[in-house]
């Protein structure tokens, strides 16, 4: 069956799903399409661009032809989690001597960071297997596989375990920030810096539960993401499409709000 055809079975089902609202219904199948036609997109960049990151802070990495989850087109465009970016670039010159990257899907993050920060070790984990065999192959292609540790699941204890280091956390575990980020059972996390995705679309409070754990240890800035993306230097092809298709482009296929906090240890707090 041609990929055409599965896509318009799929809406077909979206529509005709009993006992739901007909908002759903058409929201569900707009969602599929959108990601149908970003699939066109992405075959589109990768014949005239390849793999190559086209700008922002992982310009240059030498990415992959798919994700192993989520969009793909504006991670190779250099637009991924835009307004996160000042704050990664910050991080990449503040001297960290190990960055844990946990939950690092196919490791734009590990790897990219592993390229820019020449000094640290990375340490990426992620649950999904099939997620960490990309990773490391991700590493290989750029040169960075001796300095990207992977593991599997990261608990919270296993924190202890780089106690006197200066340590970044980078997380984005789809709700289970909750459990993972917890000073009661991780109280090493009180002297390291964490970036961390809030799930607030998937844990509704999320946001704020983890504000009020940190408070008292870490210096926290909320950063929000409206959705739109700007490029520096689009490539040609990209300024080409048709305007829906570039608004598609930059789609990052989030359901709802996922803002992250970037919360730096106080002075006092500080290893």
């Amino acid at each position: 069956m041609s990929i055409h055809r599965q896509i318009r079975e799929r809406v077909v089902a979206d529509l005709a799903l009993p006992a739901q609202d007909e908002h759903v219904q058409l929201n569900n199948g707009l969602r599929t399409l959108s990601k149908w036609r970003t699939l066109l997109i992405q075959n589109t960049m990768l014949k005239h661009q390849g793999t190559r990151v086209n700008e922002g802070v992982f310009e240059g990495l030498d990415f992959l032809t798919a994700s192993a989850e989520g969009c793909h087109v504006p991670k190779l465009l250099g637009c991924y989690e835009q307004p996160l970016q000042r704050h990664i670039e910050e991080a990449i010159h503040a001297g960290y001597s190990t960055i844990l990257n946990i939950g690092c899907a196919e490791g734009y993050y590990a790897v990219g960071l592993a390229r820019r920060v020449a000094d640290a070790n990375i340490h990426a984990y992620d649950i999904d297997p099939k997620a960490r065999e990309i990773c490391a192959e991700l590493a290989i292609k750029n040169g960075v596989r001796e300095r990207v540790s992977i593991g599997e699941l990261f608990r919270p204890e296993d924190f202890t375990d780089y106690l006197g280091r200066r340590v970044l956390v980078l997380c984005d575990i789809e709700g289970a920030e909750k459990e993972l980020l917890d000073l009661s059972r991780a109280p090493a996390l009180s002297g390291m810096d964490i970036i961390v995705e809030s799930h607030e679309c998937l844990v509704p409070g999320m946001t704020r539960m983890l504000m009020d754990r940190f408070a008292s240890t870490h210096d926290i800035t909320l950063v929000e993401d409206n959705g739109q993306r700007l490029l520096d230097n689009a490539p040609g092809w990209f300024s080409s499409l048709a305007h829906l298709d570039q608004l598609l482009a930059v789609w990052e296929w989030r359901s709802g709000p996922t803002p992250w906090l970037v919360m730096k240890v106080k002075a006092q707090n500080q290893q």
